[in-house]
């Protein structure tokens, strides 16, 4: 997440310098074309193309509005996830007794449980965020060519890749037991199965009474929001925004930049004999801001693909697990992630 006031000129030139090599070698090549190949018939009225430029900007303006859904409503899961993370420390810590035990538990055998339960959850979040970053065919990352490569520099400049050290020093199996580990390392679904492990230690707890019914139904109910936290995240993350929205933007933008120095010229060339020359730094502008458009779009709709735009998933993490860590009067804890050149990760 880019969390700098503005972007700098650096910044976008970073991300879109490159298409205003193309766009001018298109405009010089159209303009050159026209006049010193004499072919006056390329000429096209500005009014005709203003009416597919109108309708190519409605139409991406949909498909930017339907990415910035998609990546707030990624954000706000993760925020519920938040809320119900700490719901589930604090429900753990007061729920979790000896008050309808007949054995009753040692404190630090309560303590052992509260952490085990604590820390599963922890385990769980990190997998999640995991999961959550592994490519899907249709994102930047899996395509060929420049596409691919520039995915990569964008993840390792400005996105996970300043975050490395820090994920390297996350261990999930530092949060479960030996046997656990294992285990989900043979799930498909280590996320979901951790959860799993939770409401089956619930039910072991309320065997032995240290939850009763109502303590055990409202725990339940805190691992049910889990599910469905995780299942919403798994739809954004799975389920892109219809090819058929996200390719004919690009398409459509296309042949509209295609048409657009012939539009120009018919304008400029009013302005007399050195007028035609204005058309190369005015189709430069105008397909440099439609081009930005789309790519605005195209790199907002998957919110967890491991880029700048993406929703600061391992921040949210850190920041779940030291506010659980400190519910259990932990002091020696990890340190927040601190966003580094303007990205929060």
């Amino acid at each position: 997440m880019v969390i700098r006031k503005k972007y700098s000129l650096k910044n976008v030139l970073q991300f879109t310098g490159g298409h205003l090599v193309w766009l001018t070698v298109w405009a010089s090549v159209a303009v050159c074309t026209y006049h010193f190949g004499q072919l006056r018939w390329l000429s096209i009225p500005w009014l005709p193309l203003s009416v597919i430029g109108t309708a190519v900007a409605f139409y991406v303006g949909f498909k930017n509005n339907s990415a910035y859904d998609r990546m707030w409503e990624a954000r706000k899961i993760w925020g519920a996830i938040t809320n119900s993370s700490r719901a589930w420390g604090s429900y753990t810590r007061s729920f979790v007794s000896n008050q309808f035990a007949s054995t009753k538990e040692s404190s630090d055998g309560l303590k052992a449980i509260h952490q085990r339960l604590i820390y599963r959850h922890i385990a769980w979040l990190y997998t999640l965020r995991d999961q959550l970053l592994v490519p899907q065919p249709w994102e930047h990352i899996n395509q060929k060519g420049h596409i691919g490569n520039k995915a990569q520099v964008y993840i390792s400049n400005f996105g996970v890749g300043l975050v490395r050290d820090e994920v390297n020093n996350i261990n999930v199996s530092d949060f479960l037991s030996e046997e656990e580990s294992e285990k989900i390392s043979h799930f498909t679904n280590p996320a979901a199965q951790l959860i799993d492990f939770q409401s089956q230690d619930l039910q072991k707890l309320r065997e032995l009474d240290l939850i009763e019914d109502f303590r055990h139904m409202e725990l339940q109910r805190i691992l049910a929001d889990f599910y469905n936290h995780q299942g919403m995240v798994e739809r954004i993350k799975k389920f892109p925004l219809p090819r058929q929205y996200g390719n004919m933007s690009f398409i459509f933008i296309g042949i509209f930049i295609f048409l657009l120095p012939f539009g120009m010229i018919s304008e400029f060339t009013k302005l007399g004999d050195y007028g035609i020359w204005l058309t190369i730094p005015f189709t430069i502008l105008v397909g440099w801001i439609y081009v930005v458009m789309e790519l605005v779009g195209d790199y907002t709709e998957n919110p967890f693909q491991g880029m700048g735009n993406d929703i600061p998933m391992l921040s949210i993490c850190r920041n779940i697990e030291i506010d659980l860590r400190e519910m259990l009067g932990e002091t020696n804890l990890p340190k927040p992630i601190l966003a580094k050149d303007g990205i929060l990760m």
